[in-house]
């Protein structure tokens, strides 16, 4: 498709912006205190950042105002900060960007790349997989009437119409990360029915017109790059460089939520570790320093090499996650 002149201009420039160097970014969401694995990719990202000498920027990704918590934006920068990973520039916020999202919405829409979905949450239950992640959409509403008015008094969430075969992206040090887009990624919502930008449209949205070069993460992200992947391919946009990272896991195997405070670093200062433990025990849980090191943030990065891959290679052996992402959840 072709982009309207003014987004293609803003998207090239921010493209040669990632020809220029390393760019990275964190990017959590204000729904509670950062916990242990958010921490530690936190500080991989910087580490990825600070090593190659780029920039590493902040975007709190604030859209989905419901799940936002009072005090938690705060509470992310100053645990940041006190764990001395600072960033580049001012905080990034999606909620201010709003416009732009909605302009490459409004393009894909006239290039016939989305269509109107009337399914309910109801509807997506009743094909989820019985250990309760949903299936790829069917593409019930794909060849339906195309009315994108509201009916019942509902409006329609709007998905992307994706074409067959595989999504490729550069992955780590490895060979590349792809997924089917017929049977892992399917149609995703970049719309929802009450009218919020969906989380896949604005997040490759920002990658691309931010201009980031490279993206460290989870690797519960997997199956979401796909359909990040997805919405960069239908612009016409090479998609950002990823490395998704093993999450960290309690002693019964389980990921750690925000739920869990004890997690975070309220519950770690409690136990009486002050940052330089913390990062120590970020650093160890990889294998990038012994076991009860004791170091700041920036005495981690000098000790690291200057080439080669950030993580140790048992560490870096990833796992095609078996469901697909979030985006199916989102009507």
């Amino acid at each position: 498709m072709r982009l309207p002149e003014h987004l293609q201009a803003s998207l090239a420039a921010a493209q040669e912006q990632r020809l220029r160097g390393y760019r990275g970014r964190f990017a959590p969401s204000p729904t509670g205190e950062l916990h242990r694995g958010n921490l530690r990719t936190a500080l991989l990202s910087w580490l990825a950042a600070r090593r190659r000498r780029g920039e590493w920027l902040l975007r709190i990704d604030d859209l989905d105002t419901p799940r936002n918590r009072a005090g938690a934006e705060e509470a992310i920068l100053a645990d940041l900060l006190w764990l001395g990973l600072d960033w580049d520039g001012p905080v990034l916020r999606q909620s201010r960007r709003r416009g732009i999202y909605a302009s490459v919405l409004s393009a894909l829409r006239r290039a016939g790349l989305l269509y109107p979905c009337r399914c309910s949450r109801r509807l997506l239950a009743d094909i989820s997989a019985p250990h309760g992640g949903l299936n790829v959409y069917p593409g019930f509403c794909r060849e339906g009437p195309h009315a994108w008015g509201p009916e019942q008094g509902r409006l329609p969430s709007w998905r992307l119409r994706l074409p067959p075969g595989n999504l490729h992206w550069r992955e780590g040090s490895s060979c590349g990360g792809w997924l089917d887009g017929a049977t892992a990624v399917g149609d995703g919502v970049l719309r929802r029915a009450d009218g919020v930008v969906a989380y896949h449209l604005a997040t490759a949205v920002d990658e691309l017109w931010l201009g980031i070069s490279d993206v460290v993460r989870g690797e519960d992200l997997w199956s979401s790059t796909g359909a990040q992947v997805a919405v960069m391919q239908a612009v016409g946009a090479e998609p950002p460089a990823y490395t998704h990272v093993p999450l960290w896991r309690d002693a019964n195997g389980e990921r750690l939520s925000k739920r869990d405070r004890s997690e975070g670093l309220t519950g770690l200062r409690r136990g009486g570790r002050d940052a330089a433990a913390v990062i120590g025990e970020l650093a160890a849980s990889l294998n990038l320093v012994p076991a009860g090191s004791r170091l700041s943030a920036r005495e981690l990065l000098a000790s690291l090499p200057a080439e080669g891959p950030l993580l140790p290679p048992p560490q870096q052996a990833l796992r095609q996650p078996p469901t697909p992402g979030r985006q199916q959840a989102e009507v």
